[in-house]
Parts: C-alpha cells; sequence; structure tokens
C-alpha cells in the first residue's frame, strides 16, 4: 500500500509540474502569435488547468478503466467546488460580479443536467461524445462573441486569467521545450497515478471509482488549486471562480466527449446512484450562492468545506 500510495504522489507532481509547463508554454506561444488575452484567457488558462484530468480520463478509458474516467471527472467537479471554491473563499472572501459569471455558472448546471440525461443509459457511447463535443464548442463561440462584443467585467476576467500566468518562455526554442516537457510529465504522470490508484482501490477494498472520485480526482485538480488560490491572494475572485467554472464546463463537455469519443465508457452504478447528483447540487448551490449574496463569504466556503468532508466520508463509507 505504502508503495502504492508514493506512485500517487509522484504521479501527481508529475501532472502538477506537466499542467503548469503546458499552460506556460501555450500562453507564451498564443502571445507570440498575437492570439488576445480574451481568448487566451478563456481557452488556454480555463481549460489548460483541466490538461491533467484530460490526460488522466483518456489514459484510464484507452486501458480499461472506465471508473476511473468518469470518476475522475465528476469527482474533479465536486472537489473543485466544495474544496477550492470552499479553500479560497474561506482564505480571502470573494466578492464576484454575478453578470460576469451568470453564463457561465448557468453552463456548469446545464452541462451537469445534460450529463445526467445522456448517462440515462449507464453508459456514455460515441454519440453522446458528439453532443457533448457540439455542446463545448457551442459555448465557446457563444463566450467569445458575447465577451468581444460586449465588453465588460467577464471580458476583463478573462483577460485577467491569461495576464495571472507572468512567467512565461521568451524565446521560440524555450516554447517548445515547454510544451513537449508538459505534454512528458502529463503522460508519465498519469500512468504513475493510474497505477498506485489502482493498487490503492485494491489495498483498501474499494472500487476503482471511488479511488477516482477522490484521490485521483483531487490529485489532478491541483492546477486548478494553484490559479485559484493564488487569484484569491491577489484579490482577483473574478479569475478565482471563472477558472473553476471554466475548468468545470470543460470537465463534462470536454474531457468525457473526448474520451467517449475514444472509447464508450460504461458509468459505474454507485456515480448514477450518489456522485452524480451530488455533482448537480454543488452546481446549483454554487449558483445559488453567486446570484444571492454576490460574494462568497468564509461563512459559506467552511459551508462548501464542510460538504467535501461529508461527500468524502460518505465515499468511503456508505457508499465504497
Amino acid at each position: 500500500m505504502v508503495i502504492d500510495l508514493l506512485l500517487l504522489l509522484l504521479g501527481v507532481v508529475l501532472l502538477t509540474f506537466g499542467g503548469e509547463a503546458l499552460i506556460r508554454g501555450s500562453l507564451a506561444a498564443a502571445r507570440r502569435f498575437g492570439i488576445s488575452p480574451l481568448l487566451s484567457g478563456l481557452v488556454i488558462v480555463g481549460f489548460g488547468t483541466s490538461s491533467p484530468e484530460l490526460v488522466v480520463s483518456i489514459d484510464a478509458a484507452m486501458t480499461g478503466q472506465p471508473d476511473i474516467a468518469i470518476g475522475n471527472v465528476v469527482g474533479s467537479n465536486i472537489g473543485n467546488i466544495l474544496l477550492i471554491l470552499g479553500v479560497c473563499a474561506v482564505i480571502m472572501p470573494m466578492a464576484v460580479q454575478p453578470l460576469a459569471l451568470r453564463r457561465d455558472a448557468v453552463t456548469v448546471v446545464g452541462a451537469s443536467v445534460l450529463f445526467l440525461v445522456l448517462v440515462a443509459g449507464s453508459a456514455l457511447g460515441r454519440t453522446d461524445a458528439f453532443i457533448l463535443l457540439i455542446a463545448l464548442v457551442a459555448y465557446l463561440i457563444w463566450a467569445y462573441r458575447t465577451e468581444r462584443l460586449h465588453a465588460g467585467p467577464s471580458a476583463d476576467m478573462h483577460k485577467a486569467e491569461a495576464e495571472e500566468l507572468t512567467a512565461v518562455p521568451k524565446t521560440s526554442l524555450w516554447i517548445v521545450m515547454a510544451v513537449l516537457i508538459g505534454l512528458v510529465f502529463l503522460i508519465g504522470g498519469s500512468r504513475v497515478m493510474l497505477s498506485g490508484a489502482i493498487g490503492l482501490a485494491e489495498s483498501f477494498g474499494v472500487s476503482e471509482a471511488v479511488i477516482g472520485l477522490t484521490l485521483v480526482a483531487v490529485g489532478t485538480s491541483l492546477p486548478e488549486l494553484a490559479v485559484s488560490v493564488m487569484a484569491a491572494l491577489r484579490r482577483h475572485a473574478d479569475v478565482a471562480v471563472g477558472n473553476i467554472l471554466g475548468s468545470n464546463i470543460f470537465n463534462l463537455l470536454g474531457i468525457l466527449g473526448i474520451s467517449a469519443l475514444l472509447q464508450p465508457l460504461p458509468v459505474p452504478e454507485r456515480i448514477l446512484q450518489f456522485d452524480q447528483w451530488v455533482m448537480l447540487g454543488t452546481a446549483a448551490i454554487l449558483l445559488l450562492f453567486l446570484y444571492t449574496g454576490r460574494r462568497l463569504s468564509r461563512m459559506e466556503g467552511g459551508v462548501l468545506l464542510a460538504g467535501y468532508v461529508a461527500y468524502v466520508g460518505l465515499s468511503f463509507t456508505a457508499f465504497a
């Protein structure tokens, strides 16, 4: 078990460094090619922080571990809201712009509902994958057009996401090296993490879905945690919340879409009975907090964190 735990932790480290290198290299390339900070923040940072989830879920799907592939995405979406935004709000209460975040928060809830509808047949097939990817493309077009045509807090938020990371490669050689190193670390980290995760599941006597929903999900969410906490400490609340919302949208529509397109995924019974409803509930609670108080207070952050502790506890007991 100790070796499996060390493999899991090593995988987390490799994935974290790989995701960071890939984001910084991609941002540097975008700036060199004259891509706007708005588009860079919306796509590269917002979705680049989900690269560990993407690589791990694809790897798990292609190696016959659908429980981890789906559990990683669902667990990441739950952890992003309850754990990461909970931590950020406790560190620094976050005032947000409701108008700037309304589209993305509603899209997270809508994507969660779409997931529930598509998995009603207990599997995600290639048709479902096309639906998810079409929804992602539609969201990106909608987001970019609205923010380009109506410059305001939301556009400023995504520009700030791109500007939040200042230490990026300056030369073409370092840009290429950063991207390649990032990809190598991500692929290597996913293999190491999956090996440790499967071993831990066997050691604890729980399903692979439980490990995917908790340990793997938290490990692959570390880039979101780093970006969001850094933004919260710098009082860039919109960046912190926007980063989580963008990541959750890409997790459901992009990662599951790509994974199911490559390999149809049966959905574990436990996720159908429990976790998908927790995911939808956490998205709805966040939407409620953002709409009513126009901020995430320390008390609300504490509520989110308590919810995550309860969720993990139930995952290893009643729903193990």
